[in-house]
């Protein structure tokens, strides 16, 4: 109780911080289309401009998060989470000012920056954050209640939505952002004890050998990083994540997870209005049932389940409940069925904090920032995918030139990226029960010394 004690201030900020960003969700669908094409259900310039904008967001994601979470290495992460703090208040300002056609152009480009540093530097440096305060027995549950008060923060920014009109709740959302960098500035305290205090230390490890070493499981060596100035090389990157069988298997799941998640939000919205002609109430009303499902599962599911049953079988749990969720919403046969769809986040939403916490025990504490940047880069990689790919595919199966009659088709194209996570996940269950089965009981340890199995994962 006493470390997540310690994490009540960041609680508060990530609540903040997911409240101004997931109110304007709603209202953006709904703006940007009547802007673009006014009076039309389907428009395919807005749902085109929107997968640009993801396309270049991660990208930049892609290469900055793992430059920031190594800094944060370095500096700490109450620094480092000033960035994404501060530059979120930017583009929420600008449709707080005005939602005409020219500043919706100007809120995509603005926003394509912002999400480079914002979408998923804040969720690294978070998790680095509760690395640094909680041991790593408690790590997949203090993960799990981070995730689940962003999602709060979700949900009361997508209930608040639901009640405003639409100039007020971009003009809500951008002052909550900005009393989210003013509240990490004033109360968030420095978590990683190992910041260097002398410029002259820049090359040298943060920690030493045995502290890192006596964080990780299995007696699994750290990949020791040098903590640079500059960021990180790709090889640095690429050896971080190849040092272990099952940070590489992470990273894989990570990443055809991520396409799945980033194609279903890419089709969805456009798709439900195109389907069922939603409008933004029927959006918010679809995000607060997801909102509400995964706050439930995050803060109460899985404190509970996690150290019963283990961060790999709840992975390929919410890898399957992931797949049924996206395949439902492709086949909605009428207007309820994505609201049942839904309720399927409350075992999908597993899915993220078990990577992380899986991850999190694979490297050192010099090396949080670095492991959950370059797991949040894969991701990134995938966003960057995801808009080449089902873009097109959403606005050609929308328009009336699609070559067959499934307006779904391209939300079920993500559902087999999520499927092909789930089948890779068996993996980590099937190497960890492998290592489980392998290892010597504790009273046969004592008697026969060190067992040479923990001494390197099997690949």
């Amino acid at each position: 109780m006493k470390e997540l004690g310690e994490l009540v201030h960041l609680f508060v900020a990530a609540f903040l911080f997911h409240f101004a960003a997931y109110m304007i969700i709603p209202a953006t669908t709904d703006i940007t289309m009547e802007a673009l094409c006014p009076g039309q259900d389907a428009c395919s310039l807005a749902i085109y401009l929107t997968g640009f904008q993801q396309a270049v967001t991660g990208l930049g994601a892609l290469i900055v998060t793992p430059l920031v979470g190594n800094l944060s290495d370095k500096y700490g992460r109450k620094t480092l989470l000033m960035l994404p703090t501060t530059i979120t208040v930017l583009p929420l300002a600008i449709l707080a000012y005005n939602q005409t056609r020219e500043f919706i152009y100007a809120y995509y480009a603005v926003k394509m920056v912002a999400g480079m540093f914002a979408d998923g530097c804040m969720q690294c440096l978070s998790l680095a954050y509760v690395a640094d305060r909680v041991c790593e027995r408690r790590r997949a549950s203090a993960f799990a209640m981070l995730l689940g008060v962003s999602t709060a923060g979700f949900v009361s920014g997508t209930l608040l939505a639901r009640l405003l009109p639409v100039s007020s709740t971009f003009q809500v959302a951008a002052v909550a952002a900005m009393a989210t960098a003013t509240y990490v500035r004033l109360f968030l305290e420095e978590s990683n004890p190992c910041v260097a205090q002398d410029d002259e230390e820049s090359t040298k490890p943060l920690c030493s050998t045995s502290s890192s070493s006596s964080s990780l499981s299995d007696g699994e060596s750290s990949p020791t990083l040098t903590i640079l100035r500059k960021r990180p090389s790709l090889s640095e990157m690429i050896n971080l994540l190849t040092s272990s069988s099952t940070l590489s298997r992470a990273a894989v799941i990570a990443f055809f997870h991520s396409l799945g998640e980033n194609g279903l939000h890419t089709a969805l919205l456009y798709y439900l209005k195109a389907r069922f002609h939603f409008s933004k109430d029927q959006f918010a009303d679809l995000l607060l049932i997801i909102g509400v499902v995964g706050t439930f599962s995050q803060l109460t599911l899985m404190p509970l389940l996690a150290p019963r049953i283990g961060e790999e079988k709840l992975l390929t749990v919410g890898l399957l409940a992931s797949c049924a969720h996206v395949f439902l919403y492709s086949i909605a046969w009428s207007y309820w069925v994505p609201y049942l769809a839904a309720t399927f986040v409350m075992l999908s939403i597993f899915v993220n904090s078990c990577i992380r916490s899986i991850v999190s025990k694979k490297v050192g504490s010099s090396e949080q920032g670095m492991a959950q940047g370059c797991i949040t880069g894969v991701s990134s990689f995938a966003s960057v995918i995801c808009p080449l790919i089902f873009t097109p595919l959403t606005a050609w199966f929308l328009s009336d030139d699609a070559p067959f009659h499934f307006k779904g088709f391209s939300i079920m194209c993500a559902g087999f990226a999520t499927l092909t996570a789930l089948v890779y996940s068996v993996t980590i269950l099937t190497g960890e029960l492998t290592t489980y089965e392998g290892a010597t009981r504790p009273e046969e340890e004592q008697n026969s010394g060190p067992n040479p199995i923990f001494t390197k994962e099997p690949r």
